[in-house]
């Protein structure tokens, strides 16, 4: 008999240690997002760790801006941004304060309120795909800017969480390049994922994009 996942909440702890520790630590973790609409819980299949000052590839690179404010915060707080002029993509800060590390929620499985996060993602083919890439876990958890800054480690009340679950084994996790990523920050191997899961994305080296306008 598989045992149920743990539905302890996740403290701030937690997050207060090197993103490279934190982001495979999260494979199997759970996220609740809490709706108008009801209860969406995902489990988190696919993350990609960002190292800020050592990393060429995070938006905090070259210092605090009002967008990457929150990434210099403290830890168990979300990062929420705005790309491509068309989709949001969901981060949680790593610590310690000041360092501004964190984590690219990539991919996961919706195992409550898939009924809910249909009706955000009308393309999906299967459930598998509510939840395959960034933008589009996102867009099934109805999480945009208005969410950055969010306090995912509060203890009640707030609009997003991680519980314990079932944290996926080190045999189960691989690591490779980041998806998408240019220049120097797209050589670092840390994209993580449980190897087998339906629900991880494919990995795609960068090509140049038009903003649309």
């Amino acid at each position: 008999m598989i045992a149920a996942p743990d539905r302890t909440p996740l403290t701030r702890d937690f997050f207060d240690r090197p993103v490279l520790e934190v982001a495979p630590d999260l494979l199997g973790r759970v996220l609740v997002r809490t709706t108008p609409d009801g209860p969406i819980e995902l489990r988190l299949t696919e993350v990609e760790a960002y190292d800020g000052p050592n990393d060429p590839g995070s938006h905090a690179y070259r210092g605090r801006t009002p967008r990457n404010d929150v990434m210099f915060g403290p830890p168990g707080y979300v990062y929420v941004y705005f790309t491509y002029g068309m989709w949001h993509c969901m981060n949680l800060v790593c610590g310690p304060e000041g360092r501004a590390s964190g984590v690219l929620l990539r991919a996961g499985e919706i195992t409550e309120g898939a009924e809910v996060a249909r009706k955000r993602r009308l393309s999906a083919r299967h459930d598998r795909e509510l939840a395959k890439g960034p933008a589009r876990l996102a867009t099934a958890l109805g999480v945009d800017r208005s969410l950055d800054g969010t306090d995912a480690c509060a203890s009640e009340g707030s609009p997003l969480g991680l519980l314990h679950g079932t944290p996926a084994t080190s045999d189960q996790v691989l690591n490779g390049p980041r998806t998408g990523v240019a220049g120097d920050g797209g050589v670092h191997p840390w994209r993580f994922w449980i190897t087998g899961d339906p629900t991880v994305s494919p990995y795609r080296a960068h090509t140049p994009r038009r903003r649309r306008t």
